[in-house]
């Protein structure tokens, strides 16, 4: 059982990422966007945490409120903010969120616990201190955000070819079911980077532009597959060292990075 629910969530977090990265870059037309953009990663972390450290509630519920509310923040800014403007905003609003997830951290009551987050961020899908409460949430998470990714494919195709704009109601929802997404797979695996951001945007080299939803295939297909590579490799492999999986897939990406400069200067 424990060995199906890795494979599960190694795929649902190939999917869920890639496609919340895809929404992100369609929703603000700016290729630098991903789920981690905002600090909606960070916020998940974060939340994580302090339910690690406190106990006062599950890994997955500490991630959704935390997101939930970074996401509000979020939200509120882009309606003030110039939307080239908001990746930067991004990068300092998640940079004071994993300070403060640091602080809780560093802050551990045991050294046990300090292990135990560290281990889960290390995202090896071994689903450590995961209860059945958080498979379900996560699980019920990922369908309402890969729904609304569906339901809201064409208006973001739209949106990002410059034929509509988004009404700040729609914003927001896109907003939230993005982050549905992201704290699917954070809350349970913890902080997956490169496929959120790198996969969609290989995608866009692949297919410039055009229907958001075969973004969603081709950069679901590319991102499971990079995952599963990633996920064998750090289980199976016997170097003799503990390989985390976000660090062990960053230098498995290197050669698709280099595509997509080669082919940004092409």
């Amino acid at each position: 059982m424990a060995a199906f629910l890795s494979l599960l969530y190694v795929v649902l977090s190939g999917v869920a990422l890639p496609v919340g990265g895809i929404q992100m870059q369609y929703l603000w037309r700016n290729q630098l966007g991903d789920v981690y953009s905002l600090g909606l990663g960070s916020a998940a972390c974060l939340g994580a945490a302090a339910a690690t450290m406190s106990g006062w509630c599950s890994l997955t519920v500490g991630s959704f409120l935390c997101t939930l509310a970074a996401t509000a923040i979020c939200f509120f800014v882009t309606l003030a903010v110039d939307t080239r403007k908001l990746i930067t905003f991004g990068i300092l609003f998640g940079t004071f969120i994993g300070s403060l997830g640091t602080i809780v951290v560093t802050n551990a009551p045991t050294g046990e616990l300090m292990r135990k987050y560290y281990l889960w961020g290390a995202a090896n899908f071994r689903l450590e201190e995961v209860t059945d409460g958080d498979i379900v949430f996560s699980l019920v998470l990922f369908a309402l955000g890969m729904a609304a990714a569906l339901w809201l494919a064409r208006d973001l195709t739209r949106h990002n070819a410059g034929e509509i704009e988004f009404s700040p109601f729609k914003k927001a929802l896109t907003l939230l079911m993005i982050m549905c997404l992201v704290t699917s797979c954070v809350s349970i695996c913890g902080p997956i980077g490169f496929i959120s951001l790198g996969i969609p945007n290989l995608s866009q080299v692949i297919r410039p532009g055009g229907d958001i939803r075969r973004h969603y295939w081709i950069s679901s297909a590319m991102g499971v597959g990079l995952l599963a590579i990633t996920y064998i490799i750090v289980n199976y492999a016997n170097f003799g060292i503990y390989l985390p999986v976000s660090a062990t897939m960053a230098i498995l990406a290197l050669p698709l990075m280099a595509i997509l400069f080669v082919k940004g200067k092409a």
